[in-house]
């Protein structure tokens, strides 16, 4: 929480090469990387008057993800990209421009609107959920990136809301299965960056619920269950999630990823893969497979 210089941290936070050396160490072979200073969807750039200045920044940021870090271990790092959100043709330049650079997936923010942007019910979006379709490049929404967080009070210490940062991803997942965006574009997935997994039943349960019930007084004429568009469209992804991977069959197997968050306070770096080889221990092989590598693989589009 204090500054700091480079010498006085891990020369993995921010050298590529290093990087490998500590998922080396780790046991864990690829990494999705979201920048810190412009935030996990790039809505530091949303700041200020200068909105050429943003747009360069937006493509530098970009290209040296692209051209520099990705580019030090290519089988190894997934492309992530951010956008310059306040102008839609310009979102739908960048991802055809880094889509044909090798780009994978777009950071995306959670909810748009604390950030004073459209929200999921207009039409405002829509090129660029059309051009992440076309791409095959799915919306990261990491937890945080709308800029709000969940505080109980003013007096609430900090582990107040950390803790509870995963309902951010709850109130994505729940206005994205009833907002029109899923039945607009059948193919886009969206992953919710360290939101956790333990939620996703009950929350499917009730949306289902809700949409049975009050759907028709609502206007909320959708003919999709929530649980449907959840499963076809959502990816969880949990950093320690017991209470997750117990109900995995009711989240739906191939919709649960994994994370080690390095190099970030809540990883459990260089032990990652022995906490996640148990947590897993007692989950069928082809199953824990697929949750520590082939459902983001698949995701991402990364080949092994």
């Amino acid at each position: 929480m204090e500054p700091m210089r480079f010498d006085d941290i891990l020369p993995g936070c921010h050298d590529p090469v290093a990087r490998i050396a500590d998922l080396d160490r780790d046991g864990i072979w690829g990494q999705l990387n979201f920048p810190s200073f412009a935030k996990p969807a790039g809505t530091m750039f949303l700041n200020g008057d200068d909105r050429t200045l943003a747009h360069l920044c937006v493509q530098a940021i970009n290209d040296y993800v692209l051209d520099e870090w990705c580019a030090a271990a290519p089988d190894r790092y997934i492309p992530l990209i951010v956008l310059p959100l306040w102008d839609v043709d310009a979102c739908v330049a960048e991802i055809e421009r880094t889509a044909a650079k090798g780009a994978k997936a777009i950071g995306f923010p959670e909810n748009p609107v604390p950030l004073k942007l459209p929200s999921w019910y207009t039409d405002h979006w829509d090129p660029v959920f059309a051009a992440a379709q076309a791409a095959r490049m799915p919306l990261c929404m990491h937890f945080g990136s709308s800029g709000r967080i969940p505080l109980a009070s003013r007096e609430s210490p900090a582990p107040v809301w950390i803790a509870l940062m995963g309902t951010n991803s709850m109130i994505t997942a729940t206005d994205l299965v009833f907002s029109p965006v899923f039945h607009k574009f059948p193919d886009l997935k969206v992953a919710l960056a360290e939101g956790g997994i333990g939620w996703m039943p009950w929350l499917i349960e009730r949306c289902d619920v809700v949409w049975e019930r009050h759907r028709f007084y609502t206007d909320v004429h959708q003919v999709r269950r929530p649980s449907e568009l959840f499963r076809e469209h959502i990816y969880g992804c949990f950093i320690s999630d017991e209470a997750g991977v117990r109900l995995r069959d009711l989240i739906g197997i191939d919709n649960i990823t994994w994370e080690c968050d390095y190099p970030h306070s809540d990883s459990f770096w260089p032990n990652s893969r022995e906490r996640l080889a148990k947590t897993l221990q007692d989950v069928p092989d082809d199953e824990a497979h697929k949750i520590a590598e082939l459902n983001a693989r698949r995701l991402f589009d990364f080949p092994g």
